[in-house]
């Protein structure tokens, strides 16, 4: 692997739906963060209205500080559990494409401060690795305990 920075960017994004507390939507996207993205990282937020009328509230970001972009990436991998590896390993190919790998997190679970995958109303994490094949990419991910 090239000494250029593995990781471009991450982009964050997630919904804060009418019953959501926005400020806990917050606290659980920042626990996903390390130390020194958590406590710096603004977020854009954007009012939404949903197919009933209802108000929605999403918040985005692009984290682009390449010397703390692995060490979320390595934090995600100390900190899920063997059957979210487990899942993934077994579905790498729903995650990745091209250049970009795509998590959903468990937005209760993170307040918590734990990190779980979900598909239902998740934290969507899009990484985005620079000049990197598939190949290279998987390699990165066993690198950083996400895949075995």
């Amino acid at each position: 692997m090239s000494q250029k920075p593995s990781i471009g960017y991450v982009a964050l994004r997630v919904f804060a739906h009418a019953t959501d507390d926005p400020e806990k939507v917050l606290t659980a996207l920042r626990n996903l963060l390390p130390t020194g993205l958590a406590e710096t990282t603004q977020f854009k937020k954007n009012s939404l209205t949903g197919h009933h009328g209802n108000s929605i509230t999403s918040f985005t970001t692009q984290l682009t500080e390449k010397s703390l972009l692995p060490i979320l990436l390595e934090k995600i991998g100390q900190n899920i559990n063997t059957l979210d590896k487990e899942e993934l390993n077994a579905n790498i190919n729903l995650h990745l494409e091209k250049t970009n790998l795509y998590l959903r997190f468990d937005k209760q679970a993170a307040f918590l401060g734990k990190i779980k995958f979900a598909q239902n109303d998740p934290i969507h994490l899009k990484f985005h690795f620079k000049n990197k094949t598939s190949a290279e990419i998987l390699d990165i991910l066993k690198k950083f305990e996400l895949l075995s």
